[in-house]
């Protein structure tokens, strides 16, 4: 195929390429490639959601920074890619959630939820004057099946895992996570699990850059920036003993 072909084929969201590719799909993953990291952990007691959250200037208000958000009393959701479309896509999973409760009485079940919002997604992979979405979420909580992780793509395909991450350097976060992780972890040693595995793509990180969540039998709970530090003077007493 050559470029002018190529180029016709980038012009539409919508069209297959002779050889069964969507452009437009690849580029709104290699958006989310582009994003800050975003780590999610199931344990037996619940689900751990972290993620960079940096601010890009000295100047910006670190509070305004949105990488990890709460979508209903026993749900959560990480994000990385685009942020804009990121927080559309959490609109519409509160709102769903919220529906569910409204018309059932009862909470959305996790994996129903992710495919709400995986259709919404796979739709802009098929309509015309749309673009897919340039974001990819986590999704985790419990539910009656107990604790569930989901993370959905721009295609609009849904996936559940023991432990994820997306975003900048999935590759090397992914690897330690298949290394390190432990089906009988409890969740304090999944966020010690989601912040060690981060900190192998970050430097000089300060427990102010980093957001982390954990979904439990107790509901969605955001850690404090001191509870964060505490895992990082963990890791760091860790790394002394070790060097030793």
């Amino acid at each position: 195929m050559n470029r002018n072909d190529q180029q016709a084929y980038d012009r539409g969201t919508s069209l297959y390429s002779p050889d069964g590719r969507i452009y437009q799909v690849e580029y709104a993953r290699e958006a989310v490639k582009r994003g800050a990291p975003s780590v999610g952990v199931r344990t037996p007691d619940g689900v751990v959601l972290a993620a960079q959250s940096r601010a890009g200037s000295s100047l910006m208000v670190q509070e305004s920074i949105e990488k990890l958000h709460k979508l209903d009393d026993h749900v959560g959701a990480a994000s990385a890619g685009h942020v804009a479309d990121a927080r559309k896509l959490v609109d519409f999973a509160r709102r769903e959630s919220q529906t569910n409760r409204l018309r059932y009485g009862e909470p959305i079940g996790i994996e129903t939820l992710t495919k709400e919002i995986t259709d919404l997604i796979q739709e802009n992979t098929q309509r015309g004057g749309t673009r897919p979405y340039g974001a990819a979420l986590l999704i985790g909580g419990i539910d009656s099946t107990g604790p569930r992780l989901f993370g959905t793509d721009p295609s609009g395909t849904p996936h559940e895992w023991k432990a994820v991450a997306i975003g900048g350097g999935r590759e090397t976060i992914q690897g330690h996570l298949e290394e390190e992780y432990r089906p009988d972890l409890d969740l304090d040693a999944g966020v010690e699990l989601a912040v060690n595995a981060l900190l192998t793509e970050l430097e000089e990180v300060e427990a102010a850059d980093l957001s982390v969540a954990v979904v439990s039998e107790d509901g969605y709970r955001d850690l404090t920036v001191d509870e964060v530090d505490e895992h990082l003077d963990e890791r760091a007493t860790s790394d002394g003993e070790e060097d030793e």
